[in-house]
């Protein structure tokens, strides 16, 4: 299956490595012009290269508001139009709640949740202009059952489907779709962190009784970023192997 996005232009925060290199892979490979964005320069560059020809590695802060507003320029600049932006940045500083600091809870908040917020603006602003234009922001089931240990990256990315709803209707009229996707376990170098022990104790509560590959979640993006989801929008879709049900 190639070509659903023939012609578009599209952007993916945190693509140098883990689930946000597969998605601008596949992207990709369905045919758009792909900006990686990560906050290392070096590393999306790396990963805009190894994709080839229509890919090109940009270094942003997504807590930035003027990096978020260059990353945007960057891509109508390389062609003119943004047709897909996808919120994928994100972090984790696990602690007890007891344990957890200040500082750890607000870096948190900000990459995942101020920087999918800029984001959507950045895009949006300039998707209402063109009347067009599909945004996806990367929440996670933690953001739906919550998760032990991660009260900051549990709400934060409660909140994305908050923002995601809500943006979806601001912007709806103006031809712009507003969707978010909820991912499980997925292997990444994120997950790779975990202590086996805890990984496979994950992994048994999933009906599937597998993790997810990233390039699971990267179907269900081209899925929303294409016309075959046109009439879709403030939706959350889980791709978690049936976890959560």
């Amino acid at each position: 299956m190639t070509g659903l996005l023939i012609g578009r232009s599209a952007i993916v925060t945190g693509a140098g490595q883990g689930i946000g290199l597969e998605i601008a892979r596949l992207l990709h490979q369905h045919g758009a012009r792909v900006v990686l964005a990560d906050l290392d320069k070096d590393r999306a560059e790396s990963a805009a290269y190894s994709l080839g020809g229509a890919a090109v590695g940009v270094g942003c802060d997504v807590t930035s508001e003027t990096d978020m507003a260059a990353l945007v320029e960057s891509a109508m600049l390389a062609s003119g139009r943004l047709d897909i932006f996808v919120n994928n940045a994100g972090i984790t500083r696990d602690a007890s709640l007891r344990n957890m600091t200040l500082e750890d809870f607000d870096t948190v908040i900000g990459v995942h949740l101020r920087g999918t917020w800029l984001g959507v603006r950045a895009a949006a602003n300039v998707m209402r202009e063109a009347r067009s234009g599909s945004i996806i922001n990367i929440s996670s089931m933690s953001g739906k059952t919550g998760n032990p240990g991660q009260t900051n990256y549990s709400a934060a990315k409660a909140g994305i489907v908050g923002l995601t709803k809500a943006a979806a209707k601001e912007v709806a009229h103006h031809g712009v779709r507003v969707n978010a996707i909820q991912p499980g376990l997925i292997k990444t170098p994120m997950t790779a962190a975990m202590k086996p022990e805890a990984f496979a104790a994950t992994e048994a509560t999933i009906p599937m009784r597998r993790a997810g590959e990233p390039a699971e979640v990267a179907g269900a993006v081209v899925f929303l970023a294409s016309d075959l989801s046109s009439y879709m929008t403030g939706t959350v879709l889980e791709v978690s192997g049936g976890r959560g049900m």
